[in-house]
């Protein structure tokens, strides 16, 4: 290992951010152990690579002493004043002992050491660039199929476990799909990204992809709910009088909210308007019910809604799911009932 191997660390520390002098640390502890490996396990030794020339020297280290009772340790004060006449009882001398042969030796460690040290790199570049892309929406290429759907990312591969795949979702091989990034997690094979598609945080990003208004600031996302392949609910306001929030995540005949649906293949969404009065947004909530009444207990946060016969099954909603994501949407318990049942139970408080 002469200048060259110098030169070529520095272009490995240009072209992949990996530092000449992390990778000199390296390979001389990685030497240390090569060294006692092949030629002597017991002794204290260290190794010094040239930052210059690249020259490689393997130096024992033993302790000055009166009396040596373990030779690779150590060296009596006689023998270490013959090298310098300046050392002293408790020094430590360094001796050369690079073997003939340790050029090749040190050569082919050095190319494993550095092939690990840029690998391990290259995962924490992946590593920081995904970790930063948390909670944020990806698109990729279907790659492997099984119970978990392997999604390529380019640089990494994104893993779609079982629990986050949308019920009744096919996913083919070599299919463009849009995912949500849950969890970024650092292994020692590299970034694990999980994925998903069921999300509700998913729906959020596609929403602010499509309306630019969300982008802007100008409306926001108060909640959302979802039983995803199903039905979503989505609470939105607005930061400027001006501005319909329902209006502009719906957008010009439906265009925008249409977007999202396909890309969600056909799951049916519902955008109300938020409002910080409880029984208002409770109401909302509850659409495309029409509500006669809410009722709402602040201190327990549970809200009774009237609503007309004819309306008690939307409002309800099939096995109960309408009034399940109003639940959800709104942080609110909500006891749903007919105006007649309202009725009755008046009558039969009053006898």
């Amino acid at each position: 290992m002469k200048a060259d191997f110098i030169q070529a660390l520095e272009e490995i520390e240009r072209e992949k951010g990996v530092a000449k002098e992390i990778l000199i640390e390296a390979i001389e502890a990685a030497l240390i152990s090569a060294y006692k490996r092949n030629f002597g396990s017991s002794q204290n030794v260290e190794v010094e690579i040239d930052n210059e020339s690249g020259d490689v020297k393997v130096y024992a280290l033993k302790d000055v002493v009166e009396q040596v009772d373990d030779e690779f340790l150590h060296i009596s004060l006689n023998d270490a004043k013959e090298i310098d006449s300046n050392y002293q009882i408790g020094d430590v001398i360094k001796i050369e002992v690079t073997p003939r042969n340790f050029g090749r030796i040190a050569a082919q460690t050095a190319k494993q050491v550095v092939v690990q040290r840029i690998r391990e790199a290259e995962r924490d570049i992946i590593f920081d660039e995904f970790i930063s892309r948390e909670n944020e929406i990806v698109t990729g290429i279907i790659q492997k199929l099984n119970n978990n759907v392997l999604v390529d990312l380019g640089k990494a591969e994104g893993i779609l476990l079982p629990s986050e795949q949308i019920k009744g979702e096919s996913y083919n091989h070599n299919d463009r799909i849009k995912t949500y990034i849950v969890e970024v997690k650092k292994t020692t094979k590299g970034p694990q990204i999980l994925l998903s598609r069921s999300h509700p945080g998913l729906v959020k990003r596609l929403f602010e992809l499509e309306v630019p208004e969300i982008q802007e600031g100008v409306v926001d996302i108060y909640s959302i709910s979802r039983e995803a392949g199903s039905r979503t609910k989505i609470a939105v306001y607005s930061n400027d009088e001006n501005v319909d929030p329902v209006g502009a995540c719906v957008g010009q005949n439906g265009g925008r909210v249409k977007a999202v649906v396909d890309e969600l293949n056909g799951e049916k969404i519902d955008i109300i308007n938020w409002s910080n009065d409880p029984a208002e947004f409770i109401a909302n909530s509850l659409s495309p019910a029409k509500v006669i009444k809410v009722t709402v207990n602040e201190n327990e946060k549970n809200a009774s809604v009237i609503v007309p016969d004819y309306q008690l099954s939307l409002a309800i909603g099939k096995e109960g799911q309408n009034a399940r994501l109003a639940a959800k949407l709104t942080s609110w318990k909500i006891d749903i009932k007919s105006e007649s049942q309202s009725e009755e139970s008046t009558d039969e408080n009053l006898e």
